[in-house]
Order: C-alpha cells, then structure tokens, then sequence
C-alpha cells in the first residue's frame, strides 16, 4: 500500500515538483496552495489520513505557525510527522516551529527537490525499520 503524503506549500514549482517526485517515489499525493482557510486545510487532512504531512510555515494568507498548531491541537492529526519545509532559517523560527510540534525542520536552500524527498524516504524507512524491530 502506498505511503500517503499531504502537502501544504503555495510556491507552485515547488509544490508541483515534490508532488511529481513524491508520486515517482510510490507515494499518494495530496497537495493544498495554502490559500484557503486554516479550518479547510486541517479538515482536507483529517479526511485524506496522511502519514506524513510536508508544511511551509510561509503562506498567502495564514502564518504556517499557526496551521501547525491546529495539527498538533487536533487529536485526528497530532501524530502525523510534519515535515516543515521553509525558507525562514533563523533560529528562532526554527525554535518556534520545533517547539510547536513540527518533527523534522528543512530550509529549502540546503536541499534540491530530489534531496529532501530522498531525505523524507530515509526517515520514514529507519522510523519503519525501528518499530518492526
């Protein structure tokens, strides 16, 4: 059964290359532009049930910060991993969004497309490899 992936990130090459690459890898895709309302998004989420959730924190018309939040507010989302995938990488951000819940914190210029995906594969592959042992 394929690994089911939400993703939340408004620059449209950037969301359609993870969800192009994401797909490649095996996974089923949802993705979202982050333009609707914090509530739709959560609730997009809960009835898709990802396993993983890739999150800019910078959208058009919400704080990501604040969207984290709801996930991990909610008890049908807050143990989905939330793989924040961002340019904002100051510490304090990086602080906020750790400290909000996020499991892992990328910034989107230390990676290609193809790095994190394969970064995101290799989590979720040991995290596998961890609980089946």
């Amino acid at each position: 059964m394929a690994k089911k992936i939400y993703i939340i990130e408004d620059d449209a090459n950037i969301l359609y290359s993870l969800q192009a690459k994401f797909s490649t890898e095996g996974f089923e895709v949802k993705t979202d532009n982050g333009v609707g309302h914090i509530l739709e998004i959560v609730n997009h989420v809960k009835m898709f049930i990802p396993q993983i959730l890739v999150l800019d924190l910078i959208l058009p018309k919400f704080d990501g910060f604040d969207l984290l939040h709801e996930f991990k507010r909610k008890e049908e989302t807050k143990n989905i991993p939330i793989f924040v995938f961002t340019n904002l990488s100051d510490e304090d951000s990086k602080s906020r969004g750790l400290n909000l819940g996020a499991d892992y914190y990328f910034i989107k210029d230390e990676f290609s497309i193809d790095q994190f995906v394969a970064k995101v594969k290799k989590i979720i592959e040991n995290k596998e490899k961890m609980v089946s042992q």
